[in-house]
């Protein structure tokens, strides 16, 4: 608010000499005594130094009172009428070309404040050739207003490619607006200048992984965890929990299956029975239900739970394996799985594997 506060000032104090232009002496003396009561606080002197005025409609003396009436509303707080009068101004054509394109970056600081965001693009497209970190900034904030960052976007990389140094807070935008958008290979590219700058941050690592994860990429996520680790970087569990389970949300078991079982081999994270029965999980949702029974086979074995039983049976029928899901199925009775349930599969089984004898004898015979 200070800033907004001191820009008004700053503005207010250079209305007499803007437009380069000669103006009636009598609106020139209004405008420099409301100049100096504005900058002293004092808004009514300014409002009556400005009410004397009087200026020839269509004339550059009503355009400059215009822009001084709109100042001191801004100073005001009256944004809305402080936008309408310097949008007034603007539109009179009576202002010189260099007046007038700050003007019109004054005025789109106001409405962007406003979350006007259309009047931000409309008021700096003019600009946008030759534009300036600030023009830049205040599109690419107009533009997320609106829920089209795909257009900031452009302006943001010709930004960040004009100037090295731009400041980190560009590189997380494009990190973050490619991401929303899954262009995930560009927002690892942004994500690995990050990292350039600051390499023991290990926040910015498992960004870079968890994009690699979205994008398919479980190896290469699983090599940037490596490297973290090899620098000495550590993430707590829930971290590297939620990593894995980005596959889950992006619809890749199979790579949330490969990434889990990655972290389990490389002592990244330690075996328990909830990541056992998550990485089954994955590979059961892969179509992998030869590792998800050997899985479920050994939680069971160590478990005796009717679920995990009732899991190893489901997954051995969904191969044809009966003669193994009956046996997993009476296993699952006996530790108490729901009775109805292991009779309807039961008979499934039984039925299947009493067709299939029938076609080895007719075969055979």
């Amino acid at each position: 608010m200070y800033r907004l506060l001191l820009l008004v000032v700053l503005c207010a104090a250079g209305t007499v000499q803007a437009a380069g232009q000669r103006v009636d002496p009598g609106v020139f003396a209004a405008l420099n005594a409301a100049q100096e009561a504005q900058q002293q606080g004092d808004y009514a002197a300014a409002k009556r130094a400005l009410d004397a005025a009087k200026a020839k409609p269509d004339s550059l003396e009503q355009a400059l009172l215009w822009r001084s009436r709109g100042y001191l509303a801004w100073a005001e707080g009256q944004n809305a009428k402080a936008i309408k009068l310097l949008g007034k101004a603007l539109g009179s054509g009576k202002l010189d070309a260099e007046t007038q394109a700050s003007e019109q970056l004054n005025l789109a600081r106001l409405n962007l404040v406003e979350r006007r965001y259309a009047q931000v693009v409309s008021l700096l497209l003019p600009q946008q050739a030759t534009a300036n970190e600030e023009v830049l900034q205040l599109l690419v904030q107009a533009y997320q207003g609106l829920g089209q960052p795909a257009k900031a976007l452009p302006l943001a990389e010709r930004y960040v490619q004009a100037n090295p140094r731009a400041a980190d807070s560009w590189l997380q935008f494009l990190v973050a607006v490619n991401a929303d958008l899954k262009r995930y290979s560009a927002a690892e590219r942004w994500q690995r200048q990050l990292l350039g700058r600051q390499p023991d941050h290990a926040q910015g690592w498992r960004q870079l992984a968890a994009l690699q994860q979205l994008s398919g990429s479980h190896d290469k996520a699983l090599a940037t965890l490596r490297a973290a680790h090899s620098k000495g970087l550590r993430f707590n569990e829930a971290e590297l929990d939620n990593l894995v389970l980005l596959a889950g949300a992006a619809e890749q078991p199979w790579q949330g299956a490969k990434l889990l079982s990655g972290m389990l081999e490389q002592g990244l994270l330690p075996l328990t029975s909830a990541r056992e029965e998550r990485l089954a999980l994955f590979w059961w949702q892969a179509r992998e239900r030869a590792s998800a029974a050997r899985i479920y086979r050994e939680l069971a074995g160590r478990s005796g739970s009717a679920k995990h039983w009732l899991h190893l049976a489901q997954l051995e029928m969904e191969q044809a394996h009966w003669r193994a899901g009956l046996e997993a199925l009476t296993k699952a009775e006996r530790a108490g799985a729901e009775r109805g349930k292991v009779r309807s599969w039961r008979r499934w089984a039984e039925s299947e594997l009493s067709l299939e004898q029938e076609k080895r004898l007719a075969s055979a015979g």
